[in-house]
């Protein structure tokens, strides 16, 4: 079972079953949203003919940004773990107490794409590749560095996701990019579950003055973790994400 799990991760696009390898933005105006980031991160962008906006990070795909077809649906930002065999995956979480609130749907000839939730009910995204792996650039200042999951109970999260992604996650050459934290360490109690997507920055208190002049918010100051120096903030139209200043030791792969 474990060897056939370490063949069918090789073959994820690069990225090993349960690592982070992808985020997107709902937006209800993706310019604006070129805008915003652009500036921020230094992002350019490029048009796919899927309908999204890939964020390049020195020409090297980040992210990407979409626009909302629904008003009903959140302004959020969404992290995508990479599978081998997300029908697979889907089956499993469903197994566990979860819910696929976006069954596996192709998405051009770039992957196959779904939206499931734990039990707790945080939203994440699956991603197994055809001719796109995921992130061309992470790691870095202006790209993906973290994910954190703010979960109701920690301990329940460890077992869910544990039992899903245990190599990504515990396994002896795990190098995790997704943390599980309790709500109330840095929101109000009655937040609901949600993961929380980072992106590296050189100066915090620098992109902080960016997000401010550019029209977002702070919604918590910055607080040490035990990965980074860490603030969460909203985009000028609400999608909230976190800016993470990691010391240079640990801020390559």
């Amino acid at each position: 079972m474990a060897e056939n799990r370490a063949s069918a991760d090789r073959s994820a696009g690069g990225y090993g079953e349960g690592v982070p390898c992808w985020v997107d933005a709902q937006l209800p105006d993706v310019e604006a949203g070129k805008r915003f980031y652009g500036e921020l991160f230094g992002w350019t962008f490029e048009e796919r003919r899927h309908g999204a906006v890939w964020a390049l990070h020195e020409g090297r795909p980040a992210a990407a940004l979409t626009r909302k077809t629904d008003g009903r649906m959140p302004t959020v930002w969404t992290v995508y773990f990479a599978t081998p065999d997300i029908e697979g995956l889907a089956d499993r979480i469903w197994a566990a107490g979860g819910q696929v609130v976006t069954a596996p749907m192709p998405v051009a000839d770039l992957g196959t794409g779904a939206l499931v939730t734990d039990p707790d009910g945080a939203v994440f995204g699956l991603w197994e590749p055809d001719t796109h792996p995921g992130f061309g650039a992470r790691h870095e200042p202006g790209t993906f560095v973290w994910a954190e999951l703010y979960a109701r109970d920690t301990e329940a999260a460890n077992t869910f996701y544990g039992g899903l992604f245990h190599d990504a996650l515990f396994g002896p050459d795990a190098d995790p990019d997704f943390g599980r934290a309790p709500v109330s360490d840095v929101f109000p109690a009655e937040m609901p579950p949600h993961f929380l997507v980072h992106f590296g920055v050189a100066d915090c208190d620098a992109a902080l003055g960016a997000v401010s002049r550019l029209g977002g918010r702070v919604q918590a100051p910055p607080f040490e973790t035990s990965y980074g120096r860490a603030a969460v903030v909203t985009d000028n139209q609400g999608a909230s994400f976190a800016l993470l200043e990691r010391p240079a030791r640990e801020s390559g792969p």
